[in-house]
């Protein structure tokens, strides 16, 4: 019997925000005169993106008075610092973890003290003792549960937590693994206009995701990964923790560095996963332009990466979380069969791959 993700469940704080009123709250952050506003609406434009959650109610206003998070003032000085936004990450992340854990489970069979590894899996925020431990004593998971945790490794993040679930699974037939991933990328939105941040602020939201893994004869069959590591990218890409919370380092070059190494690879990948035989793909929706090239270089339609696109629509990145988003609706398709390759991305710049069967 092989190793399978059983279930996956998904949750987002609030209510969705339209891309359009977060891109109002940015220029009034950025202080942006008409022709910068211009430039603003255009880059949320393309996107891809329609709504976003966020665990801030800020961005549902225009009016700095009725702000919480963000100064009160027209001038919005000073922002927040990093002590402020982990704050915030440890007053929310627990409630938002829970609903997705709880929903992954719903749909089973098994109860939380049946859970014996727990993985957690986060870039945006982090304190100890920790989410995890708030999890098991919160929902029941049992005393003696294992528990890891994955931190700081971006939007591929995920697919090392299944990675890890899959291994344990190998060493422990009657293990029952949850992975969990937790992104609150909203509370590190940065102030300072320049081209990283503008990119940054316009495609992050928050989401947490849930996915059961274990030995099963249904779900989403684990079949086989692949890790590589392009260094040209390396500056392209990259998180680092300043004084105003994680300054995420974004560059319009991504997609095109992502689109010349795939195809460096496309026949090494072709050996190990036989490419032209896969219909369905599961690619990180990290933006519409990284789609869009990701589905050239593997001369493949929209259509055959279509939970991707409603993904980031409905969404945009959630960071580590969204694969599992978008696993999901691989996962509840009934009519989706075959194989279906999974591809991730972050800093490095980091390409995971994972191969699945439904």
């Amino acid at each position: 019997m092989n190793n399978h993700i059983v279930s996956i469940g998904t949750a987002n704080p609030g209510k969705p925000v339209s891309q359009i009123q977060i891109g109002e709250f940015m220029k009034m952050a950025h202080g942006l005169d008409a022709q910068e506003s211009r430039k603003l609406n255009f880059v949320y434009r393309q996107t891809g993106i329609e709504n976003r959650f966020s665990v801030i109610d800020d961005f549902n206003y225009t009016d700095p008075q009725k702000f919480s998070f963000f100064p009160n003032t027209q001038d919005l000085e000073p922002f927040p610092s990093t002590k402020k936004r982990m704050g915030l990450f440890e007053r929310s992340a627990l409630s938002l973890a829970t609903k997705a854990v709880q929903d992954c489970l719903s749909n089973t069979h098994i109860q939380t003290k049946e859970i014996t590894h727990l993985i957690l899996v986060s870039c945006t925020g982090m304190f100890a003792p920790g989410l995890d431990l708030e999890i098991i004593h919160t929902l029941g998971f049992r005393n003696d549960v294992e528990r890891y945790a994955i931190h700081f490794m971006g939007c591929y993040a995920a697919f090392n937590g299944i990675k890890l679930a899959d291994r344990i699974c190998d060493s422990d037939p009657d293990a029952k693994v949850l992975v969990l991933s937790i992104e609150l990328c909203t509370i590190h939105f940065q102030k300072e206009y320049t081209e990283d941040n503008l990119l940054a602020n316009a495609i992050f939201g928050d989401g947490a995701a849930a996915a059961l893994i274990r030995r099963s004869p249904v779900g989403l069959k684990i079949k086989k990964f692949h890790s590589r590591v392009f260094k040209e990218g390396e500056s392209d890409m990259a998180w680092s923790i300043g004084d105003f919370g994680f300054e995420m380092r974004l560059s319009k070059y991504v997609p095109e560095l992502l689109h010349k190494g795939l195809n460096e690879i496309i026949g090494y990948l072709e050996d190990i996963f036989q490419l032209s035989k896969i219909k369905n793909f599961a690619i990180h929706p990290g933006g519409s332009q990284i789609l869009q090239k990701v589905e050239s270089a593997f001369q493949i339609t929209p259509d055959q990466n279509l939970p991707s696109h409603q993904v980031l629509k409905a969404f945009g990145n959630m960071s580590s979380a969204t694969i599992l988003f978008v696993l999901q609706k691989w996962l509840l398709n009934p009519e989706s069969k075959g194989d279906i390759l999974a591809m991730g991305f972050g800093p490095g710049l980091t390409l995971e791959t994972l191969l699945l069967e439904k």
